[in-house]
């Protein structure tokens, strides 16, 4: 799936994700393959993204996610 996570400030991650987990407000979740759409809000945390090549991790102080079609677009602080 295609991953997109966007600061006020630049693109800071833009490519493929085998798993996303994620700081969730009521908390931690993962989005796999083929995901229900859904938007959800963020908290402050890690974000740790699972690719082929290895892990990736970034920090984040909340934002909001938004899961449509095997695409992610998290609009982070």
């Amino acid at each position: 799936m295609k991953l997109e996570i966007i600061t006020p400030d630049k693109t800071i991650y833009n490519g493929d994700a085998e798993l996303v987990q994620l700081p969730g407000i009521d908390g931690s979740f993962e989005i796999l393959n083929n995901h229900a759409p859904m938007i959800s809000a963020l908290k402050k945390g890690e974000i740790k993204v699972k690719k082929s090549t290895g892990d990736e991790f970034f920090e984040i102080n909340g934002g909001v996610i938004e899961v449509l079609k095997n695409k992610i677009l998290i609009l982070a602080e």
